[in-house]
């Protein structure tokens, strides 16, 4: 109608208070963000919307719920075992920190669950962990395309008190507390980095004793008959060696290179010129008998080796006249020092072979690759180690409470599964682009919340506003 007579009658309120009806949402979000509503509650719920998703698309709830199927658990293991990992995920604690998370972050189905839940579903999942592996795999088939190559690391993990039966046990501590109970857990992962499987062995288990079983149960339980295992230097020994090349299996190994005296004597004093593969990445191939090593060169880091041992050079000729007891407590110095007429002096000769290997690091494999794929393949190992790192500073897997070794193992196989969720929603971004900062994901999908608020009477459920990464991620 006419704007002048709506006026004149005064029915231009009349009409707004009619469409007002249906703008009741706006009237709501305006009153709560005046700060006039009485708040009832707020639950976080960017934590579940994103990983509760990849969880579904990954198949986990139906691998889950299909190995409970004929157990009578009282209590829903599927929902504890998410609620466990996304607690994992999303910051550091033990189970009993867990359900002080469950109160802040709105995770469907879990409202019933208890802290011997938590517990129980950890022992489950530990006794069941290498069929939920296997389901994983062969129902996410089309995600492994990329088998031809799988990367093997092994790393430590230290307990709060005795560390299980079998389990924690004393040995070569990664996490520099030699003092306390340990685990080993070794991680098999694919080409693009995706997680496999996980292994566990007991705390004094040597590195290369865990590859052998690995490999084995591999062939066995994923059908890798064709695959290369790259592994690092702790892998290699004369049996471990010997034991893979009876499976015909492939393998490219780092080897030590001052323990290895055929490597030591022979093979970085051979004749022959480096090809430049990339900047940083030089080769040569070398073979002693029927051995084939790949000799790899960083110009970069031999011009870095070189300013250190200066360094450290420097560092001695200060100290000598400090006493040999100040010496002689330093690995680093002990390397370049020896011993005449009761007094320690710079070993010269051993300056100069120790510049025999800067900037090098040797491979052995039984492949045919070249020999600049070879080296190449070797570097992705890194993805194994940004794994581990993963593992212990993001996840916080340690210090480990649990007490029998299900519980341990299931404990573990919770930042396995994270560790898991995380690389499903990385490789996503990456495919649309965008590489963004895991710290900043977290913090952002924790700022989403949904808010229950009273305005007249009526409850209503408000969403934050999206911030930061949290609109990409979504």
């Amino acid at each position: 109608g006419r704007l002048d007579r709506l006026h004149a009658k005064g029915q231009v309120d009349v009409l707004l208070r009619s469409l007002g009806r249906f703008a009741e949402r706006l009237q709501v979000q305006a009153a709560h963000a005046n700060g006039e509503l009485e708040v009832l509650s707020t639950r976080r719920i960017g934590p579940a919307l994103v990983f509760g998703r990849l969880w579904r698309e990954l198949k986990l709830d139906r691998i889950l719920s299909a190995r409970l199927e004929g157990r009578k658990f009282q209590f829903d293991v599927e929902r504890a075992i998410f609620a466990t990992v996304l607690h994992r995920l999303f910051e550091s604690g033990s189970d009993r920190q867990g359900m002080r998370f469950l109160r802040d972050v709105d995770i469907p189905g879990t409202e019933e669950l208890d802290l011997h839940h938590l517990y129980r579903a950890m022992a489950w999942l530990g006794e069941n962990k290498d069929g939920i592996e296997e389901d994983l795999f062969h129902l996410n088939r089309n995600l492994f395309t990329e088998l031809s190559l799988v990367f093997f690391d092994t790393t430590s993990f230290y307990f709060e008190g005795e560390g299980g039966e079998k389990l924690g046990r004393y040995g070569h501590s990664k996490d520099h507390r030699p003092d306390l109970h340990q685990v080993v857990v070794g991680a098999l992962l694919t080409q693009d980095g995706r997680p496999l499987s996980m292994t566990v062995a007991p705390g004094n288990t040597p590195d290369a004793r865990v590859l052998l079983p690995v490999v084995d149960q591999a062939r066995e339980r994923f059908g890798l008959d064709k695959v290369c295992f790259v592994g690092d230097r702790g892998m290699v020994s004369s049996s471990v060696i010997e034991a893979l090349e009876k499976r015909h299996v492939g393998y490219i190994l780092g080897v030590r290179m001052r323990r290895v005296k055929e490597v030591a004597d022979e093979v970085l004093s051979h004749p022959g010129r480096y090809r430049v593969v990339e900047k940083n990445l030089h080769v040569k191939e070398v073979k002693v008998d029927d051995h084939r090593y790949i000799v790899c060169y960083n110009p970069d880091q031999a011009k870095k080796d070189a300013q250190d041992r200066a360094l450290i050079l420097e560092a001695i000729e200060k100290k000598l006249n400090q006493g040999t007891k100040a010496l002689i407590g330093n690995r680093g110095f002990r390397r370049y020092l020896t011993a005449e007429k009761d007094a320690l002096k710079i070993a010269y000769d051993k300056v100069k072979a120790e510049a025999h290997y800067d900037g090098k690091w040797v491979l052995r494999t039984n492949t045919e690759l070249p020999a600049s794929e070879i080296a190449k393949q070797y570097k992705q190992l890194l993805t194994v180690e940004r794994f581990f790192r993963a593992a212990k500073s993001l996840l916080e897997t340690r210090p480990i409470f649990h007490r029998t070794d299900l519980a341990i193992t299931g404990h573990l196989f919770c930042s396995f599964l994270g560790l898991l969720l995380m690389h499903e929603l990385t490789a996503r971004l990456k495919r649309r682009g965008w590489t963004l900062e895991w710290r900043d994901i977290l913090r952002d999908l924790r700022e989403l919340e949904e808010v229950e608020v009273l305005h007249h009477g009526k409850r209503y459920l408000l969403r934050t506003p999206l911030v930061g990464v949290c609109g990409k991620v979504l």
